[in-house]
């Protein structure tokens, strides 16, 4: 036996013996064979006994190759069957502890030379530590998200009617906000809360332009249910996945195009952007009909093909007990829509077919006036290209209304196009014109025109500057107007 190996044993062998353990219990001989082997093997193949269908080779071929502190008997054994004495584990662990203080000296070299890196990381993970600290103290929930949207538009509108005289033209300022609340309970569902406030009214009651005589036919002009500024509840719905396939929504507050009730619009041109007849990608007549109310809808995804079915039901005034939902008192809108989303001619491809039944509801958006009982059916295709550049985005929808109570028909049709990173990246050139029914009912039409260059300032601030016409074809009730619109997202 070697002196280190000696010095190891003697001193527990000694301090057993003044206990009185007797030299049976002691096994010497079974100490000094194991410790006579003084190399560590580098292989856990060199034990002859020791093979890879044992249950423990990977535990044991771990200790040997990965920490050297494993040692066999003189004739290459391991002897892992018998009963090992607690000398034996004396000297293995002996050995692990030393590799594990080399292992330790080498770490304490290492931070030694890279003190002045490990304290900017230490101080970056203070920071970082504080930052959560503070996002945790004053989180607004755990599962819910807000996110804010609010337009600034400064501009005017000359409506001025020769036949009357009344003028309806002046710079004005307003703004719409909107706050929307996303509540996830599962991570596949979805509780949208949305407060809305704004103040856009009418303009000039004396005006006799469709249009009235302020900004409220923009796409963000919101006066609010219980007047200028006031703020009240524009959604409320929960979406919920059944199955893989199928989505679901319900709620007391929700539209027929909102998402989850509806499989998507065929168009590719900015709907958030000027005139509200432009957002509904042509198809206004079973995209969007007769406003919020209690409501339930359903979106299929047919598999991989691209194509996608939905199907809803709204009724404006299912919270009244002279109304209710699924009555004869019911107004109600009932939208059903095919939609496809796929590539074509190296670009991506939006198509929709839609068929809506309108009851007892009246067109009020501005633009297209009010048959209140009607069947609508709506068709709409939009291509953009892969890479922008000189090819814009093309979209274009025809919608018709046929009035169940034997009134004039109504129809309506549009092309918009837009050009992403126009001069300069991240900014966006496009333009629309449409024909709509004229808001009066008289049987008359309405051109829409507007054109518009959209600027981002920040990822979360941009300016949208916009001029449009509206021309009363057969009339002399025209408009032209100029806006510079200020979006910002938080």
């Amino acid at each position: 036996m070697k002196l280190f190996q000696q010095m190891l044993v003697a001193p527990a062998a000694l301090g057993l013996l003044a206990t009185g353990v007797n030299a049976a219990e002691l096994n010497i001989n079974g100490v000094s064979d194991y410790a006579a082997s003084a190399d560590q093997v580098t292989s856990v193949s060199q034990f002859s006994d020791v093979y890879p269908t044992d249950w423990a080779y990977q535990a044991l071929a771990g200790l040997v190759e990965t920490y050297g502190c494993v040692a066999g008997y003189p004739n290459g054994t391991f002897r892992g069957n018998r009963a090992m004495t607690r000398y034996e584990a004396a000297a293995i662990l002996n050995a692990c502890l030393d590799r594990v203080t080399e292992v330790t000296d080498e770490l304490r070299r290492l931070m030694a030379e890279f003190e002045s890196e490990l304290a900017i990381l230490k101080g970056r993970v203070d920071g970082l530590e504080a930052k959560v600290g503070e996002l945790e103290a004053t989180q607004f929930s755990t599962t819910t998200k807000l996110k804010g949207y609010t337009a600034w538009t400064l501009g005017a509108v000359d409506n001025t009617n020769p036949a009357t005289n009344n003028v309806g033209s002046a710079l004005t300022a307003n703004y719409d906000l909107r706050l929307a609340l996303k509540t996830s309970f599962t991570g596949e569902d979805m509780l949208t809360t949305v407060l809305r406030a704004g103040n856009f009214g009418d303009g000039d009651a004396n005006s006799t332009s469709a249009f009235g005589g302020g900004l409220s036919f923009l796409e963000t002009g919101y006066e609010g249910a219980n007047g200028t500024g006031s703020v009240n509840v524009g959604r409320l719905f929960y979406t919920f996945p059944v199955g893989d396939d199928l989505t679901v929504t319900a709620g007391p507050v929700v539209r027929t195009d909102d998402p989850g009730m509806y499989a998507g619009y065929a168009t590719f041109y900015p709907a958030d952007l000027m005139l509200d007849f432009f957002t509904y990608g042509g198809a206004w007549s079973t995209n969007q009909l007769g406003g919020t109310g209690s409501g339930l809808g359903a979106v299929y995804t047919i598999g991989d093909s691209g194509f996608s079915f939905s199907g809803n039901y709204v009724a404006t005034n299912g919270d009244q007990s002279n109304g209710g939902i699924l009555t004869n008192e019911s107004t109600f809108t009932s939208s059903w829509q095919l939609f496809y989303d796929g590539e074509f001619g190296d670009g991506n491809f939006l198509a929709q077919l839609g068929y809506a039944v309108n009851r007892g509801i009246g067109f009020t958006m501005a633009g297209p006036a009010g048959i209140p009982n009607s069947t609508n059916w709506s068709a709409a295709a939009a291509w953009k290209p892969a890479d922008s550049g000189i090819m814009p985005s093309i979209s274009t929808g025809y919608s018709v209304s046929n009035d169940t109570d034997d009134a004039d028909d109504l129809s309506a049709w549009y092309v918009g196009v837009e050009w992403s990173d126009a001069f300069i990246a991240g900014n966006s050139l496009g333009t629309a014109i449409g024909v709509t029914p004229n808001a009066t009912a008289d049987g008359d039409t309405s051109t829409l025109w507007e054109l518009f260059y959209s600027m981002p300032v920040t990822d979360n601030i941009t300016i949208t500057p916009a001029v449009f016409t509206i021309s009363d074809n057969g009339g002399t009730d025209d408009a032209f107007g100029g806006v510079v619109k200020t979006t910002f997202k938080f």
